[in-house]
């Protein structure tokens, strides 16, 4: 088959829908990479107009342009908007984008999990933007603090459009961070191994990663806020056994990684531009590993840097003082890294190049900042004011907003196919870069004097009002510099000058490629022997496009790829993915009429969507049967490899293992809540124990002991062709037998809504119980396969996922049992 017959052949197979519809349908990472930073680009707008307010209102005192209940939901909604709804989903929409062309292959892990996580964040994203239209945003902090975002203080469902919204929108972000990470580990080119990997794609698994584990404490933090203002549990109130601080330490665990989170991929594109613009190769390719690692474990460590006021024991403040400080230690090796590359280098003044020196000098300020509020004393002084508002914009945007504008310009004509033809670009730098450092220089001023953040209005005699008319002039200018870079961007995006395809002359597979890229990336897959593939083979695109690669010859109409060991990067299994479908974007429509019925309080219609959801969810799962074995496929070079429908360690099998990790962190993060108001909170012990009756624990704990063991028979029964309906059975009534005994503990638990004992009680129950109809139902769906044809000794990778969740399943059950035996134990 020649190249242009290859191209014909896989373009039919991997293309979406022509026109909008396929908007709709696509499955195709390139589709919805574009989408994703599309739409985020559209919330930053969004955000920067909200922060235009902030500054007319703050330019001269006792000004009206906004009164203060309007100014709360501006401020609030910039801050949520450009946190949740521009920096982690650029992150997201980058990674989408350029992770398979990086790492060789021809899409990520789970294509319709990518679909259902943008629509997801679409239709949150729209319920806040919705908010504020209609005056209804939330306004008590983009932190929202209790109590005073409890029901007394905030009535109304202002509060509740952020904690639902916002819940709803971090669903994308932890699908995008399972499909990253499987993505990552095991779908590269053959060779690539992990040392081998791009550095773009080791900053996106320690990121993945810190999502997984640093977002479910935030989860858990709004469902249990939203449980107490809908049901009245009370999880913060100090009268009835609960605290404050509890929100606090639940917010903070996520609030502080997040600002790494933010980081960590603007320091990938730094590492993946730099050394192209210094004509280079990256200094010190381990250290930088290294340190990102370091950095992402440390950043766990600084969360109650934020409560140093809060009566923390001088232990505590000491422990974490340091902590905060340490963490500037792999900053700076990452620093003085890219600081030698360019040493090393002959940097070209680019576009990227003029953005990443921005990053240099507004980072470099932010980290010195940070190591300021780091020490206690210092921090005493500056908190709430502007000074640590400003310290958090150079952190930010230095650390975010001037790398992700690079890696922009830098991949700009991989997307386009196209070269700069205006000029735009420079003179906007160059306001963006004056504009932000007045803005934020003199908010750090205006904050030592004391002036208060969050505050709509000072007086004349404060002394504060030029340094605030020239930071409210200036971040016009700013405005102005940012709104250029994105009119410069669509100006170049659309003109008709035609570009070369590799114009920076770079040595990562993303260039070894058509461009625009053709949806199906390779026409065949390339063999990888170190770091850079096309610098040591520049004639890598035109061989790969000849069907000198792996997979070279399109079959039956299937969208094909391959997965690798994740250690060495040695191919063990051929994958066949699921083509375009409506299915996510029905399915995340579905979810959001569930969110929406909690927030407008419509209870009867919250199980309808509910069993909407998992309908769909029975019929995402069920698509991907097969009755008929598949062989073993010559992938080529003389090389055949088994169909991942037959091995025990699946694609489903690694996105069930990291998703259970998100969510052991959630159970853990629940956990830690009953023992911070156990051993903290005031009115502890509450009015009366709970026990649960030796019956219910016996039930409980049988079914632990029972399911996995009994899956553990249909897994080998499965293997060897055997009849496996009784060991599934069982199975099924074990679910069951748990899920009696986490609904008895509900229902025998104290008054819920009396003492926080008794709500905590009664959310380890629910918690419990959601499993247990979570696990009876995957049963379910597993056995209506068997009986249908669609499992078989080939065919079977669905047995060790449902495995997975049973197991999970009899852990948390036999913890949330043992929670509540512990007053048994006390004296």
């Amino acid at each position: 088959m020649n190249a242009l017959r290859r191209h014909r052949a896989l373009s039919r197979i991997w293309a979406s829908e022509p026109g909008f519809r396929g908007w709709f349908s696509t499955v195709n990472h390139t589709d919805l990479g574009r989408m994703f930073l599309v739409t985020a680009f559209f919330f930053f707008v969004v955000g920067g107009l909200l922060a235009m307010l902030i500054r007319a209102q703050l330019a001269t005192p006792h000004s009206a342009f906004a009164g203060p209940e309007i100014y709360n939901q501006i401020f609030i909604m910039h801050g949520t908007i450009m946190m949740f709804l521009f920096a982690i989903p650029t992150f997201e929409g980058l990674a989408v984008y350029l992770l398979p062309k990086m790492l060789g292959t021809r899409d990520l892990a789970f294509p319709r999990l990518t679909a259902y996580g943008y629509w997801c964040y679409v239709f949150g994203g729209t319920m806040l933007l919705v908010s504020m239209l209609l005056g209804i945003a939330p306004d008590g902090g983009w932190f929202m603090y209790p109590p005073l975002s409890g029901a007394l203080h905030s009535p109304g469902i202002n509060t509740d459009f952020w904690l639902i919204g916002i819940t709803f929108v971090e669903i994308s972000a932890i699908g995008a961070a399972v499909e990253i990470t499987v993505s990552i580990l095991k779908y590269r080119a053959p060779g690539m191994s992990l040392d081998r990997m791009p550095i773009f794609a080791w900053y996106a698994l320690v990121t993945a990663l810190m999502i997984l584990t640093g977002f479910p404490p935030l989860i858990l933090g709004s469902v249990l806020l939203e449980v107490e203002r809908a049901f009245g549990l009370p999880f913060f109130q100090a009268e009835l056994g609960g605290d404050s601080l509890l929100w606090q330490h639940q917010f903070w665990l996520f609030g502080h990684p997040e600002v790494y989170i933010i980081f960590l991929p603007a320091a990938g594109v730094i590492s993946t531009v730099l050394p192209v613009m210094c004509r280079t190769t990256l200094l010190g390719y381990g250290w930088i590993v290294a340190a990102a690692v370091a950095l992402a474990f440390l950043s766990f460590g600084l969360w109650v840097h934020h409560m140093f006021t809060t009566g923390i024991p001088h232990m505590g403040l000491a422990f974490f003082s340091a902590a905060s400080t340490l963490v500037a230690a792999p900053t700076s090796v990452q620093i003085f890294a890219w600081i030698g590359t360019m040493w090393r280098g002959r940097p070209e003044l680019h576009m990227p190049m003029l953005h990443i020196l921005g990053f240099f000098v507004t980072f470099v300020i932010g980290v010195l900042t940070g190591v300021m509020v780091a020490v206690v004393p210092f921090d005493w002084q500056v908190r709430d004011t502007a000074f640590v508002t400003a310290h958090l914009h150079y952190v930010l945007f230095g650390g975010f907003v001037f790398p992700v504008l690079a890696g922009i310009y830098y991949w700009l004509p991989h997307v386009t196919g196209r070269k700069r033809f205006f000029r735009l670009g420079e003179f906007a730098f160059a306001l963006v870069f004056a504009g932000f450092h007045v803005t934020f220089l003199a908010m750090h001023w205006v904050g030592l004097l004391g002036q208060r953040r969050r505050i709509p209005t000072y007086a004349p005699e404060d002394g504060w009002t030029a340094i605030n008319l020239v930071s409210s002039i200036d971040s016009f200018v700013l405005a102005i510099g940012l709104a250029m870079v994105l009119l410069d961007i669509i100006l170049n995006s659309i003109t008709a000058v035609r570009g070369r395809r590799d114009p920076w002359t770079a040595g990562t597979l993303e260039w070894a490629m058509m461009v625009p890229p053709p949806p199906y990336n390779f026409a065949s897959l390339p063999q990888v022997t170190d770091r850079a593939p096309l610098a040591r083979d520049p004639d890598l695109a035109l061989r790969l496009a000849r069907g000198e690669g792996y997979l070279d010859s399109p079959r039956q109409g299937c969208r094909e790829t391959l997965t690798v060991e994740v250690a060495s990067g040695r191919p063990d299994f051929h994958v066949i993915y699921p083509s375009n479908t409506r299915l996510p974007i029905v399915m995340s429509a579905v979810a959001g009429l569930f969110f929406l019925s909690l927030l407008l309080k419509l209870y009867w219609l919250t199980p309808l969507a509910l069993a909407g959801v998992a309908a769909l969810a029975c019929r995402w799962v069920w698509a991907l049967g097969r009755r008929d074995d598949l062989p073993a496929q010559d992938i080529g070079h003389g090389l055949e490899l088994p169909p991942a429908a037959a091995t025990d360690r699946g694609p489903g099998w690694w996105g069930s293992v990291f998703l259970l990790t998100a969510n052991a962190t959630f159970f853990g993060s629940l956990l830690f809540g009953f023992a911070f108001l156990w051993t903290v909170a005031p009115g502890w012990p509450p009015p009366e124990w709970f026990t649960p009756s030796g019956l219910e624990v016996g039930i409980g704990l049988a079914g632990a002991a029972t399911g996995p063991l009994a899956m553990r028979v249909a897994i080998r029964g499965v293997r060897r062709d055997a009849n496996v309906l009784a060991a599934l059975g069982l199975s099924f009534a074990a679910a069951c037998a748990i899920g009696i005994a986490c609904a008895a503990m509900m229902l025998r638990a104290p008054d819920p809504d009396g003492h926080a004992y008794g709500a905590t009680l009664t959310v380890l129950g629910a918690y419990g119980l959601v499993h247990a109809g979570l696990a009876a139902l995957m049963i379910a769906v597993l056995t209506a396969k068997v009986r249908a044809g669609l499992i078989s000794a080939r065919r079977q990778a669905d047995f060790p996922v449902v495995g997975l969740w049973v197991d999970y399943l009899a852990g948390i059950a036999t913890l949330i049992l043992l929670a509540a035996q512990l007053p048994g134990f006390l004296p």
